[in-house]
């Protein structure tokens, strides 16, 4: 593998990015609506059509699920996709984890400065065995409406260019291979015990439980190793874990979750099927507390002093911006989902490595050069109102009309925000 600067980061993130807009976003026309007159009997078979269509495109293909999950290019993150696995040089977290262990052949100048920013993208779950973990319904509505599962892993899952039958495809194909289990296997179980024996067997060691209250607080251990570091960033806040498990899978995951998915990181810790099924219990029924209102940050007033491309390239574009849009010649001529497209977003040009690259602007749906500096009705500039987006998804306000960026990495803070659009502001000074 050849060595270029930046390639890791310009092949790094594997959630995807258009030109800041959703104009890749797909999904099902709207059923027209049913014609009015007749009587009882011509009025049931549409509706009963219309219900049974309903029904059919919320179960999902698998075969048009897998068809979309090589589309998406889910194996430049995620193992267990049922997909060979991406080249070296295209894998996202490979590269990311060959710089951070010393394996990638870079000078050593670059790999220091890398690794000083490297800590994104060193872990994502494995896809394997989703259907003897999780809910179809729930995959298809966390695909169409990500959040922070993971509160101790940097990224999270974008919102990629699917529609609603998209994802039940995605999620059909993901739980095609379920193994079922008693649906009554916490018959008996006890919560309050259960309760108990999460702090003596410390699981608040790794996963967060927001909202059930008085459990000890603790601190996650220092991931030093591989293992307790993936172990750590992936363990997802157990507030979710009744949506996206039946109790049954539930249990038996805390039971033995290698027995299910093999080389999770999640560890075996001693305890009897009793025991698992009392802590499922309590993980499933503990009372929870409304979760914490978000809202996306006030803007700040455009700087007064002079901003510079330079300042803006090295606090912003640098950082984040190229990990999707970047030069292609700059890295095996992979310029990212955002440049050369991938990911299920089309080739969009946009080339945020370089002050022409920026002027230069990004291509739209009608192969016509656009410019990320225009400004929407609300004056906003566009590449501003894309930063700003990213925000308020986090908030839980996701806009159908601009796909925030970072894609699938924390929103910029107000300051980095308010120096882009500064530097908009005066002209774009190099």
């Amino acid at each position: 593998m050849r060595a270029r600067p930046l390639l890791a980061a310009l092949v790094a993130l594997a959630s995807g990015a258009a030109a800041c807009t959703s104009e890749d976003a797909r999904g099902p026309e709207p059923a027209a609506p049913l014609s009015a007159g007749g009587g009882a009997a011509e009025a049931a078979a549409p509706a009963a059509a219309a219900q049974a269509a309903v029904v059919a495109a919320t179960a999902g293909d698998p075969a048009r699920g897998q068809r979309l999950v090589a589309e998406l290019q889910c194996n430049r993150c995620h193992d267990g996709t049922g997909q060979a696995p991406a080249p070296r040089d295209a894998h996202c977290v490979q590269c990311h984890q060959d710089i951070a262990a010393g394996r990638f052949q870079a000078p050593a100048a670059a790999m220091k400065r890398w690794n000083e920013n490297l800590v994104q993208l060193r872990d994502v779950p494995s896809l394997a065995a989703a259907g003897d973990r999780l809910r179809r319904d729930w995959i298809r509505a966390f695909l169409l409406a990500p959040h922070d599962l993971r509160p101790r892993l940097h990224a999270t899952m974008p919102r990629l260019a699917i529609g609603p039958e998209q994802a039940s495809d995605i999620a059909a194909y993901l739980t095609r291979d379920r193994r079922e289990r008693p649906r009554e296997a916490l018959t008996g179980a006890s919560a309050a015990r259960g309760r108990e024996l999460y702090e003596a067997k410390g699981c608040g060691t790794c996963h967060a439980f927001t909202g059930a209250a008085g459990l000890t607080a603790v601190a996650p251990v220092r991931a030093m190793e591989k293992e307790t570091r993936a172990a750590v960033a992936l363990a997802p806040d157990l507030r979710h874990a009744r949506d996206r498990m039946e109790p049954a899978d539930l249990a038996a995951w805390v039971l033995d979750p290698g027995a299910i998915k093999p080389g999770t990181p999640m560890p075996q810790v001693p305890m009897s099927p009793a025991e698992a099924r009392d802590i499922a219990a309590f993980v499933a029924t503990a009372p929870l507390s409304p979760p914490a209102p978000a809202s996306a940050p006030e803007r700040l007033p455009l700087l007064s002093r002079r901003v510079t491309y330079a300042e803006v390239d090295r606090r912003v574009f640098r950082v984040t911006c190229r990990h999707c849009h970047s030069e292609p010649d700059y890295a095996l001529g992979d310029g990212g989902p955002g440049n050369t497209g991938g990911f299920g977003f089309k080739p969009r040009g946009l080339n945020l490595a370089t002050y022409e690259g920026i002027a230069a602007g990004y291509v739209d749906d009608h192969g016509e050069r656009r410019s990320v500096f225009a400004r929407g009705p609300d004056g906003v500039p566009r590449l501003v109102a894309a930063l700003a987006a990213r925000q308020a998804e986090e908030a839980g306000r996701a806009d159908p009309a601009v796909r925030g960026m970072p894609l699938g990495l924390p929103a910029l803070g107000p300051e980095e925000i308010q120096l882009v659009e500064s530097w908009i502001a005066q002209g774009r000074p190099q």
